[in-house]
């Protein structure tokens, strides 16, 4: 098949190009030559094409080259779709974990449980239902997979305190104190490109069983947050002391930003049954592998 995977140069895609070529197909990786791909020997085989996913004029231009699958990762699905689904057998899109809300069950199904607390996930949610609903009728067929933390090697992973600092793993490295909020844990599920990867390889080669479909793809387990804290002592070799704090102060004076406290107040624990069922998904690495070879492959750049 010839395949277009627009955003191929990030962390997903670097492991997901190699998999599509091993896999025979003809591939275009769509790239506004922003990012370079991480290991560009991996990718040898696969065409560059510059493609801007949110410029319908770029999009339009694409008609000709008759891509039966497309695979969108930057987050530009809706309009690829409104420009091109008349034209191509398959539009997969990448989404998250969080565009369905504050969980109400764990493991979290592929279904919406309130408003996300990020506006631009929730429009990018909305349209994605519009694109399952229109999925096949005339179009093509439509796919949606949603990770949660994206880890593994070639991204700094989730720290501590939710975000994706060097200086706060090395603060980890060092074995200072960690404040955790008090109350039940949460939950956090780091999951690794590659096993992102193999989800979306999976849909394209079983377009039936995908069409239609939003996917969670994840670990096979998440971890609370004191063990997620553990996990990162074990592999930096030191103790690293946890301190609870009332939610309040955790919030004001600890991790003040929405988008890091979250990830310690809503649970990330994908439900990925349905993958497994109709895909045959199963995921390769566990939360704590993950987050180990993301570390390794910082300290392979010298980044600690």
């Amino acid at each position: 098949m010839k395949i277009l995977v627009i955003g191929g140069t990030g962390h997903v895609g670097n492991y997901l190009v190699p998999k599509l070529l091993k896999n025979g197909h003809d591939v275009y990786v769509g790239t506004r030559g922003q990012i370079q791909p991480r290991d560009a020997e991996s990718l040898q085989g696969a065409k560059f094409i510059k493609v801007n996913a949110r410029d319908k004029e770029n999009l339009c231009a694409l008609k000709e080259e008759r891509f039966d699958v497309i695979i969108d990762f930057p987050g530009s699905a809706k309009l690829v779709w409104d420009v091109l689904a008349e034209g191509v057998s398959h539009i997969i899109a990448c989404g998250s974990l969080w565009m369905f809300g504050y969980p109400k069950i764990v493991p979290t199904p592929e279904i919406g449980f309130e408003k996300c607390f990020d506006k631009g996930y929730e429009i990018r949610y909305d349209d994605m239902l519009k694109m399952q609903a229109e999925s096949g009728k005339g179009k093509a067929v439509f796919t949606a997979i949603m990770p949660p933390n994206i880890c593994g090697p070639g991204k700094i992973p989730v720290d501590q305190y939710g975000g994706r600092s060097i200086e706060l793993h090395k603060q980890m490295a060092a074995g200072e104190k960690v404040y955790i909020p008090d109350g039940p844990e949460c939950v956090i599920g780091p999951c690794d490109a590659e096993d992102i990867a193999e989800l979306f390889a999976l849909a394209v080669e079983n377009r039936e069983a995908a069409a239609g479909q939003i996917f969670n793809v994840g670990s096979a387990y998440s971890l609370t947050t004191s063990e997620f804290i553990r996990a990162y002592a074990r592999i930096y070799g030191v103790e690293i002391p946890i301190e609870r704090v009332s939610w309040e102060k955790y919030i004001a004076e600890i991790n003040p930003s929405k988008g890091g406290w979250w990830h310690f107040y809503s649970p990330m624990c994908p439900d990925i049954s349905k993958a497994r069922k109709l895909l045959g998904y199963e995921p390769r690495y566990t939360p704590e592998q993950t987050l180990k070879r993301a570390v390794d492959w910082m300290r392979e750049q010298d980044l600690l």
